[in-house]
């Protein structure tokens, strides 16, 4: 196709608010290449983007005003439904989780799932490292996915991911299974249960609705290589029952103005020294 270059079109994005300069063709045809969402992308009805405090229930009102630690790009457009607020990994965590992964992972893994994508945070950082040769994501929450391929695009590296629909451990199974000598997982699971908030040490037996005993067992047999997202207060002793003898696991939290968020267990051949560094 020939481009006219003397042909431009100055368009204001109905999700980002912006304008954006984009080259028309002789025929008129608009290049949709750029990262921008256009208009004729509809969210569903349980996916927003506020702009305001007054559109914003109240319930979810204070992450509503850290959503640039949670979405740096978010006045460009991000969409999140009410549920998924709670479950976004802030930005700066996502991308230093990212940045170790991409350090350490075994030799020879270039294939990175995520199981548990969400509303895309984990997984558009882990796009943006450049290490991965493909991400692989999975989100359940057909609603939740659609915020996560759209969150991809702000971020414009949704070509670099595929989007799987559904349960993890299924698809693990039956449609990744042939990848998996060649990758590595991220989950970072819900995290329900009796006591997440209020108790001091955290029960990892009694997380719903995966306890981390199921989630080790259905990813170590598609793969040993995996790295665990979970409670800052959880249960150490039951992590460590986890690793195999005679081997090493890494635990690091994770902080944000002095307070942690969360820890990530690394399981499998992750290279401690460089994470330890």
């Amino acid at each position: 196709m020939v481009t006219d270059w003397a042909k431009l079109a100055r368009l204001r994005c109905k999700q980002c608010k912006h304008h954006h300069l984009y080259q028309l063709s002789r025929i008129n045809h608009l290049d949709l290449s750029r990262k921008c969402i256009m208009e004729e992308e509809e969210a569903p009805p349980e996916v927003h983007h506020y702009s305001s405090i007054q559109e914003v229930p109240w319930d979810i009102q204070n992450y509503w005003a850290q959503r640039y630690q949670i979405f740096s790009k978010y006045d460009e457009g991000v969409w999140l439904t009410d549920d998924a607020w709670f479950g976004v990994t802030p930005e700066p965590v996502a991308n230093k989780i990212a940045a170790q992964m991409a350090e350490s992972a075994p030799a020879g893994r270039m294939i990175l799932v995520d199981a548990f994508a969400g509303a895309g945070g984990n997984t558009i950082a882990f796009a943006l490292t450049g290490k991965w040769k493909r991400i692989y994501a999975i989100e359940k929450n057909p609603a939740v996915l659609k915020c996560a391929k759209h969150n991809a695009k702000i971020y414009g590296v949704q070509d670099k991911i595929t989007w799987f629909e559904g349960d993890c451990f299924e698809i693990l199974q039956k449609q990744l299974k042939d990848l998996a000598p060649y990758s590595v997982i991220f989950a970072s699971p819900p995290w329900g249960g009796p006591g997440y908030r209020s108790d001091q040490v955290f029960n990892l037996k009694t997380m719903e609705p995966y306890s981390l005993q199921r989630l080790y067992d259905e990813y170590s047999v598609f793969s040993k290589h995996m790295v665990l997202f979970i409670p800052r207060t959880s249960n150490l002793k039951q992590i460590a029952k986890l690793v195999p003898e005679g081997q090493k696991s890494m635990v690091m939290h994770y902080c944000m103005e002095g307070a942690s968020k969360a820890l990530c267990i690394f399981y499998g051949d992750f290279d401690v020294a460089r994470l330890s560094q």
